[in-house]
């Protein structure tokens, strides 16, 4: 079966907005006979597409799947490199893994890996990600940006940026950026991303951007220990939310912003990213590998380093930490 066919299918159903349309002029427009655009019908219903036959009218669609199978994600999205390739597995241990190796072996830059579900799952210093089956959106983005390796640090910002606009853009939320990469939703993190690198003596191979995104789970999805710290969109919305539209607004805004990071430079990404910030201002803890500082967060660099300034009125520059607010009626997780 062509996947091509029944994708551009899929897309003329879905841009229809309801209205039926011609099997002859679904066949005419894609150059194929009615029994083969019977068959890709049968396919897309297969997928679970709802998809009705109306009477001397044609098709239309009445019920998208609540997958994130590259057909219903590929269809309607806006971008021009990132999400054209997709390597989908209903489940995996971890979407970093196979994205590395994909990266290792030439996968084009935009490549996508996506899941429904990891088994081992992981964040920053190796902690644990809970990956609930059908209810997030468990993905690796494969980039292979023309930048030096110094500049590699701030796609984890251009990306917590990009989340934050998709999330507002399809649920009407207002998240929030915890330094450097946890997204918040009322003080509870819904989201987290996680940057790799794969270099050598040239310079970067590939940027290996992990996220996770907690969209249509209930409390009792997360473990026990984190519950009071994690959270989901339908859990602050009080609706499930489409996962492919989601997923969809998020690669747009991957692309969207990683372009302008590398054509124009970080500045006005930075703007962007302090609107969003949850941390700037605010006195906080930074927990490193050698020391704790607390003070102030007055802002980030233009390289992305967080700007602490502790109580002898020293500015410190903090590279990485766990972060924590230390008012106590802001703490957050």
């Amino acid at each position: 079966m062509n996947i091509t066919v029944t994708l551009k299918i899929a897309k003329r159903l879905i841009e229809s907005n309801g209205e039926a349309v011609s099997g002859q002029h679904l066949a005419d427009e894609l150059g194929v006979s009615r029994t083969a655009i019977w068959k890709h019908i049968k396919e897309l219903e297969e997928k679970g597409y709802g998809i009705e036959s109306v009477k001397k009218k044609g098709y239309r669609i009445v019920m998208l799947p609540d997958t994130l199978e590259p057909l219903g994600i590929q269809t309607g999205l806006k971008t021009k490199s990132i999400g054209r390739e997709i390597e989908y597995v209903e489940s995996c241990a971890s979407t970093q893994i196979i994205a590395h190796q994909l990266a290792q072996e030439g996968a084009p830059d935009g490549t996508v890996v996506l899941t429904e579900t990891q088994t081992a799952g992981r964040g920053r210093l190796a902690r644990k990600w809970d990956s609930a089956a059908n209810k997030g959106a468990w993905m690796s983005i494969i980039l292979r940006p023309d930048v030096a390796p110094q500049k590699a640090p701030q796609f984890t910002l251009v990306t917590a940026v990009a989340v934050v606009r998709a999330i507002e853009e399809v649920t009407g939320l207002q998240p929030q950026i915890k330094w450097p990469n946890d997204i918040l939703l009322n003080g509870k993190k819904c989201t987290g991303i996680l940057t790799e690198l794969q270099s050598d003596a040239d310079g970067i191979q590939a940027l290996i951007i992990g996220i996770g995104l907690n969209i249509n789970q209930e409390k009792d999805d997360f473990d026990a220990e984190v519950q009071d710290i994690a959270t989901s969109l339908k859990m602050e919305s009080g609706e499930a939310v489409n996962r492919q539209k989601l997923v969809q607004s998020l690669l747009f805004y991957m692309e969207l912003y990683t372009h302008m990071y590398i054509e124009e430079g970080f500045a006005m990404l930075k703007i962007l990213w302090e609107s969003y910030s949850t941390t700037i201002g605010q006195p906080v803890r930074a927990r490193m590998t050698n020391q704790t500082l607390e003070g102030i967060a007055e802002g980030i660099t233009d390289d992305g380093v967080l700007q602490l300034r502790t109580a002898d009125g020293k500015l410190h520059g903090i590279y990485s930490a766990d972060i924590e607010m230390t008012n106590e009626s802001r703490k957050t997780p």
